[in-house]
């Protein structure tokens, strides 16, 4: 079992899963990362992201790598959430549907390498946070930071190679594969050099500041979107920050040198 074929597998299950006329929201390739169960970054965790981060040997015994995976939403997705206050419709939509799409396909892999005689935990794709603190057990997103897939932001959202618009999952697994390595050069242009900062502007909640986060203030506005689009399911969610920047759908400072290096 080689990390390719884990990859390909992701990308033929997506391609079969999204020709279903019953799922509406669509998704660009996928990115997949590989993290060893026994990196330090994760005791890392418990005590910059919270206290409460399990380790992956809480959850699968004898684990040894997880695998983690990015689903980047189509541009037409992304371009629906730059109008108004709230989340559009198409927006709600593709959060749902790709909470369903990581559950799904989760399970697909916890399968498909237990029938290669390797044990697998596929964790929550959401909802696996204290809803007084508002931290979470398992962060996707710093997940996918440990197998390589991006960098952080400055409004807290991983920036991969495709941007951050989409959403992350993960699964432990007891097959040992080779880490991917992590980048040290910054895929945010604040970070990078000081520059852009729109994502602060976008913030509809007040919630986002070049020094702190209020996760109470963010919370308050993803409830708001939940109530409009209920009819949805479970639409927790805003979005507002990750839409019309320069990282919503590409790496910029990779971009920024790549450009400078072909002229």
């Amino acid at each position: 079992m080689t990390k390719e074929t884990i990859r390909t597998e992701i990308q033929h299950y997506l391609s079969q899963y999204q020709s279903s006329q019953q799922v509406t929201t669509r998704w660009k390739t996928p990115l997949v990362g590989f993290a060893s169960a026994a990196d330090p970054l994760f005791l890392k965790f418990k005590k910059v992201v919270a206290p409460t981060h399990l380790l992956p040997g809480d959850l699968l015994p004898d684990a040894r790598t997880i695998i983690a995976f990015f689903m980047p939403f189509q541009e037409s997705i992304v371009a629906s959430n730059l109008p108004g206050r709230l989340a559009s419709p198409e927006w709600a939509k593709a959060y749902v549907d790709t909470n369903e799409l990581i559950q799904n396909l989760g399970q697909h892999l916890r399968r498909f390498l237990e029938n290669y005689g390797h044990a697998a935990y596929a964790t929550p794709a959401t909802h696996n946070f204290d809803p007084k603190i508002l931290l979470s057990d398992w962060s996707h997103r710093h997940i996918a930071f440990a197998a390589g897939l991006g960098r952080f932001g400055l409004n807290n959202m991983l920036i991969t190679e495709k941007g951050c618009c989409g959403r992350i999952g993960s699964l432990i697994t007891t097959l040992a594969l080779k880490p991917d390595t992590r980048t040290d050069g910054e895929a945010c242009l604040f970070k990078h050099n000081g520059s852009c900062r729109k994502c602060l502007s976008r913030c509809v909640s007040g919630a986002l500041s070049s020094t702190e986060f209020k996760r109470h203030a963010c919370y308050d506005i993803l409830l708001e979107n939940e109530q409009k689009h209920k009819a949805f399911g479970t639409t927790d969610v805003c979005g507002k920050c990750l839409v019309g920047l320069p990282c919503s759908n590409a790496d910029p400072v990779k971009r920024m040198k790549e450009s400078r290096g072909n002229n």
